[in-house]
């Protein structure tokens, strides 16, 4: 059934982007901006699965997993980031392009096309959007692979055909117009998704109470682990969002549009549409975690296997469905981005060729699924969410400088420019290769890099224009008073910040009678049955089973005895047996009664490495999670070894049964919690839960 929808679906969407072909014009302005006539609001639902698409459903979703509610930040900020994009950057992006009758994006940073500064941001513009729609692909791959049991490098090849298809039939217009369709859908099913996995949480409050037992951290709206502070986290969001407009395949979108008046209601198309499916999708990355709770989880497989978990098939595959075209459309929008980068800038002569330009989007698209594949073989390369944030925020590094400074009236020179972008790429990269992307994304230095370049070059080179700012001159007390105030702004939020953090960990580190401990549960059941035919009064069964240390952390032995007449009838009552358990490694034995009728009796020993029998485990002297999970480690043969088990039958008559004899069953059942990471308790509450 999963399949039948998806199959149905896609037809849609195909059919949907396919269609297009009967409106096209054989022109490479049609291919590549639908002859500037889109209506605003196909183009503002375009905008949205463009720019968020595989990063909003596989990206995000893994992101909002592990960091919880804080992954709230990225959503305002960047948000607030993008509101100014549409306002001010895309009015001076729609008007250049309409002036100037350019079609990319890397030709707006320069006067003239094709010239040098246009040209390197054309070659780096297709370096970073083809790892984009690198990203876009294992996106669909992976989905696929979830719900289809299809293999990763499947699922890319197909997309590379849709990719393709999409491109050949439409141009454009065939990807926005399946962006369109696509959104309309997905919104429908992520929302019902949404509705059912919050019933499976138990709606906010189960959800929330969930996360602070999984992890404290997860359900505070301020990061713990920002080792370089949050204020330039939070910027670099912001950065983020604004760097919307350092985007070619959505800033096509634009190019599209007719004039001021659409561009303005294709904004608020855009917002009215992805404010709802961002806080969908955040709803959808907390239920993920409050689910799935085992280690080896992939969080960014989150949306695809909870739609499998808690939506019916049907559903599943219109998830699916969407997941994919989404993903395609958004790849095939990134490849005609590239075609317009490289025959308006690169290779000029080529752009009004029709032919050599679909020539160009069938080695575009081969040269992103290459990469896709690459990923798969190299650690981390199939990461969605990393692949996305090195791409975005690398092309907003590259044009979002030196698009404002020439919105301002700025006028660098080909030299300028270069230096700027150059030193933009090498910020994101070196960064990366720090590592200092765990703590602070890439837009800050790569964003940062290019402006200090700038303000250099002005400084000290005479063929660079002193004046910063274009036709917009500041004067010189404004800029230090201005420059006072983000200091003392940036040492408050950094002082409250710290104290915050500080008081967070120090919670975590208080011992004593209501002592915190931090463990995560992965539960593990096994269980093995003796059946002794024959047996007589008086006789005694012994039942022993090796358990191994591999084979239990921490958990509980359960013992159940059942005795009938081997024909599954009871014996003649007050007929009864006994049954005496000896654990081994220093538990305590145990026994009980119980009567032959058939209904099993049983009986239950805890097992928990530390404990003394007083509700106080010998690892509360610990101070780290560390030290914890070591002496965690050290004792967990507690309770490992042969367990006895001596069943005898007792009879208070004559055995009613031929040859007086009757069969008992015996059964141990392993119930095993092995420790991963958080799940915070006191030390009764957590004896109290076990126990039951």
């Amino acid at each position: 059934m999963i399949l039948v929808s998806f199959l149905l679906f896609m037809t849609l969407f195909a059919g949907v982007g396919l269609s297009s072909i009967l409106v096209k014009k054989d022109t490479t302005d049609d291919y590549l901006v639908a002859g500037r006539g889109m209506h605003p609001a196909l183009a503002a639902l375009s905008a949205v699965s463009t720019w968020n698409s595989g990063y909003m459903f596989i990206g995000f979703i893994g992101y909002v997993f592990l960091t919880g509610y804080s992954a709230i930040w990225i959503a305002i900020v960047s948000t607030v980031g993008q509101i100014i994009a549409w306002v001010w950057l895309y009015k001076f992006i729609q008007e250049e392009g309409h002036n100037r009758g350019v079609r990319s994006l890397t030709s707006l940073v320069s006067k003239v096309k094709g010239a040098p500064e246009a040209k390197l941001a054309a070659y780096l513009s297709v370096l970073l959007l083809s790892v984009y729609a690198a990203a876009q692909l294992t996106a669909g791959g992976l989905a696929l692979n979830v719900m289809l049991d299809l293999p990763v490098l499947s699922g890319i090849l197909i997309g590379f055909v849709l990719v393709v298809a999409y491109c050949y039939a439409g141009g454009i217009r065939a990807s926005i117009w399946t962006d369109a369709i696509q959104s309309c859908v997905m919104i429908v099913g992520s929302t019902l998704l949404c509705i059912v996995a919050l019933e499976e949480v138990g709606g906010f409050a189960g959800l929330h109470n969930s996360l602070s037992i999984i992890d404290p951290t997860i359900t505070s709206f301020v990061p713990t682990d920002r080792k370089l502070g949050i204020s330039l986290w939070i910027f670099a969001f912001f950065l983020g969002g604004l760097g919307v407009a350092g985007q070619p395949q959505v800033v096509s979108r634009v190019m599209t549009l007719g004039g001021e008046k659409e561009r303005k209601e294709a904004a608020l198309w855009f917002f009215v549409w992805q404010t709802p499916f961002i806080a969908i999708m955040f709803i959808i990355g907390l239920t993920c975690r409050a689910i799935f709770l085992d280690s080896t989880f992939d969080p960014e497989l989150g949306l695809p296997t909870i739609a499998m978990e808690v939506l019916s098939p049907f559903w599943v595959g219109l998830i699916l469905a969407s997941i994919f075209a989404a993903t395609m459309s958004t790849a095939d929008s990134q490849v005609l981005a590239c075609t317009a980068a490289i025959t308006d800038d690169i290779k000029p002569e080529w752009s009004q060729d029709h032919k050599t330009t679909k020539k160009v989007t069938l080695f575009v698209a081969a040269f992103a699924t290459l990469i896709s594949i690459c990923g798969l073989y190299i650690p981390g390369g199939d990461s969605v969410f990393s692949l996305v944030v090195l791409a975005v925020y690398g092309l907003g590094a590259i044009f979002i400088p030196l698009l404002l400074i020439r919105m301002c009236g700025y006028e660098p020179d080909t030299r300028h420019s270069i230096t700027m972008m150059v030193a933009a790429l090498s910020g994101v990269l070196i960064w990366r290769i720090l590592g200092l992307n765990e703590y602070i994304f890439e837009s800050v230095p790569g964003i940062g890099s290019a402006f200090i370049a700038h303000f250099m070059m002005c400084y000290f080179r005479d063929d660079s224009d002193s004046s910063y700012f274009g036709r917009y001159e500041i004067p010189k007390p404004m800029l230090n008073q201005g420059f006072v105030v983000v200091v003392i702004l940036f040492f408050i939020s950094e002082i409250g910040y710290s104290v915050v953090s500080s008081n967070s960990e120090n919670q975590e580190l208080e011992f004593g009678e209501d002592w915190w401990w931090d463990v995560k549960f992965e539960e593990i059941y096994d269980a093995d049955t003796l059946v002794a035919t024959g047996v007589n009064d008086g006789d005694t069964v012994t039942y022993s089973r090796d358990i191994y240390p591999e084979t239990l952390h921490f958990g509980s032995v359960g013992i159940i005895v059942s005795c009938d007449d081997g024909n599954g009838n009871p014996l003649d009552v007050p007929d009864e047996f006994s049954v005496q358990i000896t654990p081994p490694n220093g538990l305590n034995s145990t026994s009980f009664d119980g009567i032959c009728d058939s209904n099993p009796m049983s009986s239950e020993i805890l097992i928990i490495p530390g404990y003394d029998g007083d509700s106080k485990f010998y690892l509360a002297n610990q101070t780290t999670e560390s030290q914890i999970h070591d002496m965690w480690i050290a004792e967990a043969d507690f309770g490992h070894g042969d367990w006895i088990v001596d069943v005898t039958l007792n009879t208070q008559g004559p055995v009613l049964i031929e040859n007086g004899q009757a069969e008992i069953e015996i059964t141990s059942e392993i119930w095993t919690f092995e420790l991963n990471t958080t799940l915070q308790k006191t030390c009764n509450e957590f004896l109290s839960e076990c126990g039951e």
